[in-house]
């Protein structure tokens, strides 16, 4: 190679960007003064692109991957805003800031304190809730003039946080939106994150950034209530109490089997917990309210009935009330047979306790 052909090799510049980093979003080509000489390589990778600013404005931007040969042809805004109406000579000054165009994955995003929210069951409640996001660069020029601005290389960490409290921010209203139960959220977290996403996107757009996936991991509420809910479900898994505290005894009587002293060494303690079992269940079914004072007793058990032998046939059963009445009818007399749960056999109505008083005194010797 010749000693001519050398020196202007050395004048053609190479534009690239070699990027090592992963949160890397923007970094600005290094060059002594912003000079680039004329006929200058510009290298353009898969998820890269290029902008030319001159004097602090966007100009030409090259957004498909590939080797430019920097002309006035690909350069038409700044040949424009410099005047080159027939070409340019070496050197000319600009910036070239090459933009990272892949989605950033994996961001996390979280509740820093709880929200108050309505819910149509509980009313007030506090949620906690996190996850995380994956996002891009989809308008160049803006995320440029309003994110980047004069900075040489720009992080993803350095707009994370920014990003987090907009996604708090509209975590609220999304929840508000979808109108999901608070204990049916767990199960519908991608519904609640595809409402979410599209509350957010409108607010990454004023940056030049597009949010590409959401995921809602967790929804959780206070510990208290929490608790609260836990109790709640244990009583619904007990069910009948009543059956429960049965059940609790025949545990407590097995176990007692298995200690020195038997089931006789807690007797008293078993004595004293069956009588408080039965306080409690007789609490439970005894009604409250003004009633309670002064109830009557229970009804007493089905009253006395007997069969009668009434024209050889069996009829009945009868109530001592309608006994009396079939009596004054004249179809039950002393002699009729009469029978009742308890007794051997068939007897005169008369030999009954029950019912020789209701047929009045017995006739006089004679008549």
């Amino acid at each position: 190679m010749s000693l001519w052909n050398k020196l202007t090799g050395e004048l053609v510049d190479i534009v690239e960007w070699l990027d090592s980093s992963r949160d890397t979003m923007v970094w600005r080509f290094p060059r002594y003064q912003n000079e680039i000489k004329n006929g200058a390589k510009l290298v353009v990778r898969e998820s890269q692109a290029a902008a030319f600013i001159n004097e602090g404005a966007v100009a030409d931007i090259f957004e498909f991957p590939g080797t430019y040969t920097l002309e006035t042809q690909n350069l038409p805004i700044l040949s424009t805003l410099r005047g080159w109406k027939y070409g340019f000579n070496s050197p000319f000054k600009a910036e070239v800031y090459f933009v990272n165009m892949r989605t950033f994955t994996d961001r996390k995003w979280g509740t820093k304190n709880p929200i108050m929210m309505r819910d149509a069951e509980f009313g007030p409640v506090r949620l906690r809730a996190f996850g995380t996001f994956a996002v891009r660069v989809i308008q160049i020029g803006t995320f440029l003039k309003n994110v980047v601005g004069t900075n040489h290389r720009f992080s993803i960490e350095e707009i994370g946080e920014q990003l987090r409290d907009l996604m708090v921010a509209r975590f609220a209203d999304a929840a508000a939106e979808s109108k999901i139960p608070v204990l049916d959220m767990a199960a519908n977290q991608d519904e609640l994150g595809k409402v979410l996403l599209n509350r957010i996107n409108p607010d990454f757009a004023q940056y030049g950034l597009e949010v590409t996936q959401l995921v809602v991991e967790n929804i959780s509420l206070p510990a208290e209530v929490e608790q609260a809910l836990d109790k709640r479900t244990s009583m619904g898994v007990l069910g009948d109490l009543n059956k429960y505290m049965q059940y609790q005894s025949a545990e407590a009587i097995r176990e007692a089997a298995k200690n020195p002293g038997g089931i006789a060494g807690i007797g008293a303690g078993m004595g004293a917990g069956m009588a408080m079992a039965n306080q409690m269940g007789n609490a439970m079914q005894r009604p409250t309210g003004a009633a309670q004072e002064g109830a009557p007793p229970p009804l007493p058990a089905g009253a006395v009935q007997f069969y009668a032998a009434i024209d050889n046939q069996q009829t009945g059963p009868f109530e001592l009330s309608a006994i009396q009445s079939q009596i004054a009818a004249g179809r039950i007399m002393r002699a009729t047979l009469v029978w009742k749960h308890g007794m051997t056999n068939w007897a005169a109505a008369e030999s009954i306790s029950e019912l020789a008083a209701l047929f009045g005194p017995p006739p006089l010797p004679g008549e």
